[in-house]
């Protein structure tokens, strides 16, 4: 089949010139109440070949966002591009001020930081200092992920920032530190001392994320109907949301952070593998790295709706304040948005 044009125009404009209800610029192209839907969702816009993109293309891609919100004529642009240009913005935009994002804090660049930085904690699991370099550099990188992919309307002091950075940083290092020392003692075995990076970084996440959130816990997270209109907000909403992205996060670093030590364990027994380890051992972790660890990006992102929601009853029985905003609407739920 041939390309096919696309052209959006706002309904004013002269009905010889086609509408065509194709692409939505603000919503996503697959159905997000399913989980394959949000995972081809995440997939787009998670890619890491998105980290490639020229600041032209991103900027390009925003112009063509815009005009499409703003029912201006895109002429001469197929559907195929508007998708691409819509994955582009995704990918590279905050959401919520519509900002171009550091490279470095893009989901679509984690990926790449994600297996440098697993990758180093597996291979380096066994010199003191290295655990603690490693650990640090991916609490940093880390950090600013949560920060870049922080709620806007959610404002952050320096301090804030700080505590939150220092804890993450102090807790990984001490789980780190504590379990490599506990596993030498107790003679463990060479599998079971690779697999403690991902003890530090489990515990990390769970004091890092809720700290760079710290705000919305304390004020509340905004509360929706179906519609999108706001109705308050609610510290039972942000204590669900938060605690859905701890769970996701490590969900996603997890599979890559146990299966690649046992992989590697079962291919130091073959006596091929073993003649060629010292050329084959690190690009052999880093590809498995790669492979798993992106794979489980879009799995991790999509395993529970963006769009999440709680019971009003559950507001009426432990949050009553927040509930008060509601009782007069004919509601059983709210909805908010729990973040990535």
């Amino acid at each position: 089949m041939g390309r096919r044009s696309v052209v959006i125009i706002h309904t004013t404009y002269p009905r010889s010139v086609k509408i065509r209800m194709q692409f939505d610029p603000n919503a996503p192209s697959y159905d997000q109440s399913t989980f394959y839907g949000r995972f081809r969702h995440f997939a787009d816009i998670t890619d890491p070949r998105l980290a490639f993109a020229t600041t032209g293309e991103l900027i390009r891609a925003k112009e063509l966002m815009d005009q499409c919100r703003s029912g201006r004529p895109t002429k001469d642009v197929t559907l195929e591009e508007l998708h691409r240009a819509k994955n582009l913005f995704q990918s590279a935009y905050h959401p919520d001020t519509h900002d171009l994002q550091n490279l470095a804090g893009r989901m679509c660049f984690n990926v790449w930081g994600g297996t440098m930085l697993c990758g180093a904690m597996m291979i380096w699991y066994k010199s003191t200092p290295a655990v603690l370099f490693w650990q640090w550099a991916n609490q940093s990188f880390n950090a600013l992920v949560n920060y870049t992919n922080r709620n806007a309307k959610s404002t952050l002091t320096n301090q804030d920032l700080a505590i939150a950075y220092t804890s993450a940083v102090s807790g990984a290092l001490g789980m780190a530190i504590g379990l490599k020392q506990y596993f030498a003692k107790s003679g463990a075995s060479n599998l079971a001392q690779r697999i403690v990076p991902l003890g530090a970084v489990a515990v990390a996440n769970a004091i890092n994320i809720p700290l760079m959130r710290q705000n919305e816990l304390k004020e509340g997270l905004v509360v929706t109907d179906e519609r999108g209109n706001e109705l308050g907000v609610s510290r039972i909403a942000a204590t669900k949301a938060i605690s859905l992205v701890v769970l996701a996060r490590n969900i996603i670093v997890a599979p890559c952070m146990i299966l690649t030590p046992i992989l590697m364990e079962t291919f130091n027994k073959s006596a091929w593998f073993r003649k060629n380890i010292n050329k084959l051992n690190i690009p052999t972790q880093v590809l498995l790295t790669f492979v798993i660890y992106g794979a489980m990006i879009p799995v991790g992102c999509g395993l529970f709706p963006q769009q999440n929601s709680i019971n009003v009853s559950t507001l009426k029985k432990y949050e009553p304040k927040a509930y008060e905003a509601l009782k007069n609407k004919d509601l059983t739920k709210v909805y908010f948005n729990k973040g990535l």
